[in-house]
């Protein structure tokens, strides 16, 4: 089929709640390392990666040929059956726990992952209720919709009861009006008062994202986890930390997210570059939290040996090009070109991010930062004509996200900031 034949057969068979990017929208034919192929045979640099999850690349031989392998050995049997590469994966993620964390739960997705955490959280500690982040996303969900803090993301006209959500650390646009570092982390310590006021005082968890990355890239201080937790933990909760998009090396000089910010938590959810884009989420705890869910439980396509060797050969191809430090290293060269590009672009409000995680928020005027969802719904556009892709979020759908393939070269980086300088000047 052409790419018009695609889209009429989509508008016909698919739903239309499933939103595409673009006024005409792209029809990917094939891909293979940092670039898509289109049915029109239009090749682009991907610098959005499939919503952060195609971590090494289209492709990749290395994972694809250990796909093809265990494909020709071993596709189905459910976790009413062990099989090899579901241990071997849990054995493999627990050495970047450093063993602290190591029992494992395989599903198919962020969504269940944190779905998974949620239960574990609430049957350790006996209660119910779990506060996130405003800006945050967990999922699909009833219940990943109720933690997610976007009303755009929300479907039901009924949310689960016993969620909580605490105030964001977006510095760049301070629920409390004030400045970093001189407000003290109001919004971390008004977690407390948060509990006091609209629970029980008897919180079951906190779940946050390292980084808030549907919310568009948002990157707390420094010194947000430690506090935030430390109230949380007085109050009996237990810290989930949402690896979903910050995880496997993406921020840059660590293997998770949260790691920036010296806090361990009791639980830990990933997914999306965990298998280089074959379907997987996990969810990890110690041993006494595993041990408090006392209930039958099953998955009938987490653990799948397919998924579970794509992900093997992901962390394999990770180790052997130390992901981290590679991340590190042309995220700076990356960060250097955007903030360039906001010394010539008015219309850039902030440059933000960790690693190959960063973000452009979009304003009509720096001064005033009123968002410009608008001039980042074009901008989109202008980087599509110019073979260039790229993301979107925000409370405000103003924020260009910008996560990369993590085996991308210096030279991929100066054309995605050559690329992206022409369509900044078309917005």
């Amino acid at each position: 089929m052409d790419a018009n034949a695609v889209r009429a057969k989509h508008k016909e068979f698919i739903a239309p709640s499933v939103i595409n990017y673009f006024s005409q929208p792209l029809v990917v034919k094939s891909a293979s390392g940092m670039h898509v192929t289109d049915a029109e045979g239009r090749v682009y640099l991907d610098f959005f990666g499939g919503i952060v999850t195609v971590s090494l690349g289209h492709c990749h031989p290395t994972v694809n040929a250990k796909v093809i392998d265990q494909i020709g050995r071993l596709q189905h049997v459910s976790t009413l059956f062990q099989n090899e590469p579901m241990v071997h994966l849990a054995e493999s993620l627990s050495r970047t726990t450093h063993g602290r964390l190591k029992k494992w739960f395989f599903t198919n997705s962020g969504t269940e992952a944190d779905e998974t955490a949620v239960a574990l959280a609430r049957a350790y500690t006996g209660r119910q209720e779990v506060v996130a982040l405003r800006h945050g996303y967990s999922g699909r969900s009833l219940l990943a919709q109720s933690l997610t803090g976007h009303a755009a993301w929300r479907s039901m006209p009924t949310m689960v009861a016993g969620i909580k959500h605490a105030h964001a650390p977006y510095c760049y646009r301070c629920p409390m009006g004030l400045s970093y570092p001189a407000c003290d982390l109001r919004c971390a310590r008004d977690l407390e008062e948060l509990i006091q006021t609209e629970t029980t005082g008897q919180i079951a968890a906190f779940l946050a994202e390292p980084v808030l990355g549907v919310g568009g890239f948002v990157v707390p201080p420094k010194e947000y986890f430690k506090v935030a937790v430390e109230v949380v933990r007085k109050h009996g909760g237990v810290f989930i930390c949402d690896e979903v998009q910050t995880g496997f090396g993406r921020t840059g000089g660590r293997f998770w997210g949260i790691e920036h910010f010296g806090v361990e938590p009791e639980i830990m959810t990933m997914a999306k570059g965990i298998a280089n884009g074959f379907p997987m989420g996990a969810t990890v705890t110690n041993d006494e939290i595993a041990a408090s869910f006392k209930a039958l439980t099953i998955s009938t396509f987490g653990g799948n040996p397919v998924s579970c060797a794509a992900a093997l050969a992901t962390l394999e191809v990770m180790r052997k090009e130390d992901i981290a430090l590679r991340s590190l290293g042309m995220g700076e060269m990356l960060r250097r070109g955007l903030d360039e590009l906001q010394r010539r672009h008015k219309v850039i409000g902030d440059v933000r991010g960790l690693g190959l995680m960063q973000a452009l928020e979009l304003v009509e005027d720096p001064k005033t930062r009123v968002p410009a969802p608008a001039r980042a719904a074009k901008l989109l556009e202008k980087a599509r004509e110019e073979g260039l892709l790229l993301g979107k979020g925000g409370l405000y759908g103003n924020v260009i996200r910008i996560s990369p393939p993590m085996l991308l070269s210096a030279s991929d980086v100066d054309e995605a900031i050559d690329k992206l300088d022409r369509a900044l000047a078309a917005c």
